[in-house]
């Protein structure tokens, strides 16, 4: 009788609430008895659902300090992940520049968000907020860590990547081919809500931008655009340009974070729209905003272009700049949007297929395995 399928679930480290952790709990879904490895945990830091699934850490976990910033572990990282072995027939490993060298006795099959933005894109991901001594540290270090990471990403079998920039990136970085996967819109918007206290004077209408405070997200830009005008704006997120971006917000502009997914989800029920001016290599928030009915206005660029589907679930504008932004949010009032139309576009990004494609790749790569095995 054919054993059972050993699957598991590799990420890169679970600390943040993002949309890279809402594909893992996705992922978790469609495997639901796969464990979930990863460098650094931090149940506080992410989201809560965590907790049901049998999640497995590096020795780096024991230092709070890393589980709490994990940017400051980033040297560090290649070798928690060379030194963790997964006994799994396919490892799932969800990467944006750790996951992938996770090392298993089985087949790896890659998630990829991208590649390492902090060798392939250092400024944008460390901005001017990272410390001399980080920047010093990774700069001296990454002629070997490219070194690492090409290896790691020639150990997998099959590769996917969640959009088409991110599959260009894949290719120039490693010369490997890759799928593209859309990853699913997951929010349910029939689910109950919470109101947000500091939001619920704003309730008749307000701008939502949900992101991380980082340099390449543009916060900053977008704050900027609703420095004129009586439009009101809602910034979810925390990250290292918290403080920087909480000096710049005006009277109507209003910054939380760690919310609940019913408070997410009253925030979407009750804002006008949603504006992104980052630069994505996946746009989920516009999908999520349009579970709502609710329009965009993006940054014409990388995974928005997949996700957002000009004048049926949101406007571009082409540079992440105020005025272009005010001008996107202008176009988009003049507009009329329609929930059906919105829902049509929807379907291509439901839980459902991705889990589909997902299993599919893994039950194909351990029948090729077992192939492979019975001619040695």
């Amino acid at each position: 009788m054919r054993e059972k399928l050993k699957v598991a679930i590799a990420h890169d480290y679970l600390t943040q609430r993002g949309g890279a952790e809402k594909v893992v709990l996705a992922m978790a879904r469609a495997f639901p008895e796969a464990p979930i490895y990863t460098t650094l945990y931090d149940p506080n830091g992410t989201y809560p659902e965590f907790e049901s699934f049998d999640i497995r850490v590096s020795p780096l976990n024991k230092v709070k300090y890393l589980r709490e910033h994990h940017r400051s572990a980033l040297p560090l990282l290649p070798i928690a992940s060379s030194t963790t072995k997964i006994d799994a027939d396919v490892v799932l490993a969800s990467s944006s520049g750790w996951a992938h060298g996770f090392r298993t006795s089985g087949t790896k099959i890659v998630y990829c968000y991208s590649p390492a933005r902090w060798l392939y894109q250092r400024e944008a991901y460390l901005g001017t907020s990272a410390s001399r001594t980080l920047r010093g540290l990774i700069a001296a270090s990454s002629p070997a860590l490219k070194a690492w990471d090409r290896r790691a990403a020639k150990s997998a079998s099959k590769y996917f990547a969640i959009s088409s920039v991110v599959k260009s990136r894949i290719e120039n970085a490693y010369g490997l081919p890759s799928t593209v996967l859309p990853a699913p819109q997951s929010l349910d918007a029939s689910l109950p809500t919470e109101a947000v206290q500091a939001v619920e004077p704003w309730s008749d209408g307000y701008y939502l931008c949900i992101s991380r405070l980082l340099p390449y997200k543009n916060v900053d830009k977008v704050i900027r655009a609703f420095e004129h005008g009586d439009r009101r704006l809602v910034v979810v997120g925390s990250g290292p340009q918290e403080a920087e971006l909480a000096e710049l917000a005006g009277p109507n502009v209003t910054m939380v974070k760690d919310l609940t997914d019913a408070q997410i989800r009253w925030l979407y029920a009750h804002c006008a729209g949603l504006v992104a001016a980052s630069y994505e290599d996946f746009g989920l928030t516009p999908l999520e905003a349009a579970s709502y009915g609710k329009p965009s206005a993006v940054l014409r660029w990388g995974g928005f272009l997949d996700t957002v589907a000009e004048g049926v679930t949101g406007v571009y504008f082409g540079e992440p700049e105020p005025t272009a932004i005010a001008a996107a949010l202008t176009a988009l009032e003049d507009r009329r949007w329609s929930q059906d139309a919105m829902d049509t576009h929807l379907d291509q990004f439901s839980e459902q297929r991705f889990a589909e494609a997902l299993q599919q790749a893994v039950y194909r790569a351990s029948s090729a395995s077992q192939r492979l095995d019975q001619k040695v």
